[in-house]
């Protein structure tokens, strides 16, 4: 039996199976390094991992747990990692004195200065002027720490006069209790909760000098990605973001069932600790007014300038970065597609 048009026949399985050998189209890799342990107040990138936001962008993400939110930086500047989430000061310190090194921040998390020293509620010191002569502690990559002189300029302290010393960060709250440092460096929603984990209450134990209460409206903690991966992947730049931020507003909406992506990457997390602790960073570092006006995610270039000179000021720095260099805004999501404020329901 001879079959009709054999060469076409021939063709169209030829084609077949040309098509089914074509491989998807590949993810592009992402390595992405935290400010901290993983946590509550993390639960959008394990959401947005977990739920397979950052694959439908065509992302393949790795998550890792990081060391402090200054340690990030340096991290991603060396080519360990393509993005990061940390402290935009420390960004600002690395662009001024290694601008071809720098990240470049994308999308601003934590636009409320939670930076703080933190003394016991009866301890003498009072003001900021009654840090000198005394002992102050925090971990050696503290954000806090890091802008402390800046804060000593604008507060009037003379630093030469405060003694600095450095713990691992789950030590600080030990040495405050036990009289060992006389203040420590920290986040106000970090130390709150590390202290709550030691029997304390922050309300009526601790009392906290903010940075913010000195004139130091500073931005914080913002995803940030290397020079190199913006200028060669700007579609995956902008494809993470999108994720993340679709992930944000749906943590925002339901904190309880954002936490849960939590502990399903650390079993060991107490889930009410780690709710409160989320709700706290959404009420306290999230919640600058003028997210109403520019939505999460987003800086006022105004006030990103100003947060660049006091930096370059108080560290007498070598240059002044213009804010383009530290965060470009080309990557957001439309204005209507992001939150406007933190309030959970």
């Amino acid at each position: 039996m001879k079959f009709p048009f054999p060469h076409a026949l021939l063709s169209a399985c030829g084609l077949a199976l040309a098509l089914t050998a074509v491989p998807a189209a590949a993810q592009v890799p992402i390595k992405v390094v935290l400010n901290w342990k993983y946590e509550g107040p993390q639960s959008w990138f394990f959401l947005a991992q977990d739920k397979g936001y950052f694959k439908e962008e065509g992302l393949d993400v790795t998550i890792d747990q990081g060391e402090g939110s200054a340690a990030s930086i340096p991290k991603v500047a060396a080519g360990a990692y393509q993005a990061g989430f940390g402290d935009i000061n420390a960004l600002v310190d690395l662009a001024s004195r290694r601008p071809a090194d720098a990240p470049v921040g994308v999308y601003m998390l934590y636009n409320t200065p939670p930076f703080t020293l933190v003394v016991k509620s009866d301890s003498p010191i009072r003001t900021p002027k009654d840090l000198e002569g005394k002992t102050v502690g925090g971990p050696a990559n503290d954000g806090a720490l890091k802008l402390f002189p800046a804060f000593a300029k604008i507060a009037r302290i003379d630093a030469a006069k405060v003694n600095i010393t450095n713990m691992a960060p789950n030590l600080r709250e030990q040495m405050l209790s036990r009289g060992q440092i006389d203040a420590g460096f920290g986040y106000v929603t970090t130390v709150s909760f590390s202290a709550k984990g030691m029997g304390l209450d922050p309300a009526k134990d601790l009392r906290f000098i903010r940075y913010g209460d000195y004139g130091m409206d500073l931005y914080s903690n913002t995803v940030f990605f290397s020079k190199s991966f913006v200028k060669e992947n700007p579609k995956a730049v902008a494809g993470f973001v999108k994720a993340l931020n679709r992930a944000v507003k749906e943590v925002i909406a339901n904190p309880d069932a954002g936490v849960d992506y939590a502990i399903k990457r650390e079993p060991l997390l107490k889930r009410e600790v780690e709710k409160e602790k989320l709700l706290a960073t959404l009420k306290n570092d999230m919640s600058h007014p003028e997210i109403a006006r520019i939505g999460l995610g987003d800086v006022d270039d105004a006030r990103l300038r100003k947060d660049i000179a006091i930096v370059v000021e108080a560290n007498a720095l070598p240059r002044t970065p213009e804010p383009g260099e530290i965060f470009d805004r080309s990557f957001l999501p439309a204005r209507a597609d992001r939150p406007s404020n933190t309030t959970t329901n």
